[in-house]
């Protein structure tokens, strides 16, 4: 996307506002700044909420700045430094794709071809963003939507998906596969039985 128009006003909205005490008040008194990540992250979601577009604005870590009691820079430092924070507006579904060598090594580059192709086909509804490790490696390739994770994906699969995200039917995150968590691919090749300990703690 070209560079954002920056609002020249940002103002927590009734629902963010009922958030930020509680915030505040899990780090010890002189300590507030503690809470400019939790705070950034309130004015993506309130931005995604009141506009379509998860993002923050410039205007927007002025006030974060201003209600912790810290130096604007210091706020820009941790925004720019996040890529969790989105320093452009990104679209209903932002797509980020795991390069790393786990991933990579297991296909990514299949599952970022199909996201390059969704978001040339359907701009408006998809953003896209390569992203250095989310975490996951055990079922890679990893796709994280929004904030969920899509994993033990392929290009077919992400086809799939994403179309079922265009046809407003998003699949409850996690394997694509129906792997159990971490669990082998396939199901078990150990410990077959379920082993379960009576009171003394001796297996029975």
């Amino acid at each position: 996307m070209t560079d954002p128009i920056q609002p020249d006003h940002f103002a927590f909205d009734e629902v963010s506002e009922a958030k930020i005490p509680g915030i505040i008040a899990k780090y010890p008194e002189g300590r507030q700044a503690s809470a400019v990540m939790p705070l950034l992250d309130l004015v993506q979601r309130q931005m995604a909420r009141t506009t379509g577009h998860a993002w923050v604005p410039t205007v927007a870590m002025d006030v974060v700045a201003a209600r912790l009691g810290m130096p604007p820079i210091r706020v820009y430092e941790v925004a720019t430094f996040y890529t969790m924070f989105h320093l452009k507006p990104v679209q209903k579904f932002h797509l980020q794709v795991c390069t790393t060598t786990p991933c990579w090594l297991r296909g990514s580059d299949d599952v970022r071809d199909a996201c390059t192709r969704a978001v040339a086909a359907h701009g408006d509804l998809f953003s896209m963003e390569e992203l250095e490790c989310v975490g996951a490696c055990v079922n890679a390739p990893v796709l994280v939507i929004n904030d969920d994770y899509y994993e033990d994906l392929d290009g077919e699969r992400t086809e799939a998906l994403l179309t079922a995200f265009r046809e407003g039917h998003p699949p409850k995150p996690g394997s694509t596969i129906g792997r159990q968590n971490s669990a082998p691919e396939g199901g078990r090749t150990t410990l077959f039985g379920d082993v379960t300990r009576n009171a003394t703690g001796a297996e029975s």
